[in-house]
């Protein structure tokens, strides 16, 4: 053997330890009861693993990475609405400079003939963060016209304000232009053609049992139901939250991101659209995902560049995806699920810290990567 390869094998085994050891703190501190990690490049994945439990309980099932599914909460708009609205923009049924209201007539107030579709991505429209869908309204359609009626808060453009609002509005968008629930367009051209089997709005009650519960209402543990109450007003499929997906299927996804567009050989966005979608568009937003501050080691570390994009879940979810350094670091968690640690969301943003510098620490011990290609290097 020769010594490179010595030390490749050597640094490998190093970030695999920096994983369990950050994902076990937490596990120990009572953060979240069981996990899933898994780092990978365009082409290879280099760490796919379960930790703990799925409940407090060690008798409970030990988390899979290829077969556990999780309520993935926020990821719902990188995954599922996000492709959507591309999907449409690449058919040239939708156009990121169109007005809302173009698509949903309804979408009507003072001001709001000037929130485009690209403003709802960006969350720079001026709509408010939240609403209390679920006690503001007693089914779907009421909810919806909640939203669709809500004013502005602020004019376009002028502030970014993360907001579900956005999300669900561009989920009635694509529902409204193509004639298909959102579940049903994002199944048929986004998870179906990537091979994403395990993604999915409404888990039957088959899978339910190798799903990770998420919080307890009432003193009952959920488990294949959405941990989103709006979502679950708006009948378990929004454009904002609702879908449950695997660690493999979302690194399956975010392979595609590192190839602008490519996976299995199969171009299935533009480079170019790609590329308008993870360009910063508004202080720390592209169009749908979240652009890494280098300046805070939380969620996306300290080693990861200035070119990286991701999002986080409230259920305990992460995505980010490093385009220079051409890798992913992608880690589930039920950390809604009776949490035991006085600061579980503080801690948790520091382990997924912890986990995306190992990524980094893992892919740069394969050898240098083309920078800003999402190239795996020569050796992973």
């Amino acid at each position: 053997m020769s010594n490179l390869l010595l030390v490749v094998m050597l640094a490998q085994v190093s970030g695999v330890a920096h994983v369990e050891r950050a994902v076990m703190a937490g596990i120990r501190e009572g953060v979240f009861p069981g996990a899933v990690v898994v780092i990978g490049t365009r082409d290879s994945v280099l760490l796919s693993r379960g930790y703990g439990h799925f409940t407090w309980n060690a008798a409970s099932p030990v988390p899979s990475p290829d077969s556990t599914l999780y309520d993935v909460a926020s990821l719902t708009k990188v995954l599922a609405t996000t492709p959507s609205i591309m999907v449409l923009v690449e058919k040239g049924s939708v156009r990121l400079n169109d007005p809302v209201d173009r698509y949903l007539p309804d979408f009507q107030g003072a001001g709001k003939d000037q929130v485009q579709i690209w403003n709802l991505l960006a969350h720079n429209s001026g709509m408010r963060a939240f609403l209390r869908l679920d006690t503001l309204a007693t089914d779907p359609a009421t909810a919806r016209a909640i939203v669709v009626s809500e004013p502005l808060r602020w004019k376009p453009g002028m502030r970014v304000e993360y907001s579900d609002l956005n999300a669900m509005l561009l989920g009635w968008v694509v529902e409204r232009v193509s004639g298909q629930t959102l579940d049903q367009f994002a199944r048929a051209n986004v998870f179906d053609p990537l091979g994403m089997t395990q993604t999915m709005y409404l888990p039957p009650k088959a899978v339910h049992k190798r799903t990770a519960p998420s919080n307890l209402w009432h003193g009952v543990s959920i488990s294949g139901a959405v941990n989103d109450q709006n979502a679950a007003r708006l009948g378990g499929v929004s454009g904002h939250a609702g879908l449950f997906s695997t660690g493999r299927d979302i690194a399956r996804y975010a392979s595609l991101w590192l190839g602008r567009g490519q996976a299995g050989g199969k171009q299935f966005f533009l480079a170019g659209t790609i590329d308008a979608f993870v360009k910063p568009s508004a202080k720390n937003r592209a169009l749908g995902w979240e652009s890494r501050d280098s300046t805070k080691t939380e969620n996306s570390g300290r080693l990861m560049s200035p070119a990286t994009f991701g999002h986080t879940g409230f259920t305990g979810t992460s995505v980010w995806i490093d385009p220079v350094q051409g890798v992913y670091a992608v880690v589930l968690t039920n950390r809604v699920y009776a949490p035991r640690s006085r600061h579980p969301i503080s801690r948790l943003k520091e382990i997924r810290g912890e986990v995306a510098d190992a990524a980094v620490e893992m892919v740069r011990s394969c050898g240098p990567a083309s920078a800003g290609s999402g190239a795996p290097p020569a050796r992973c």
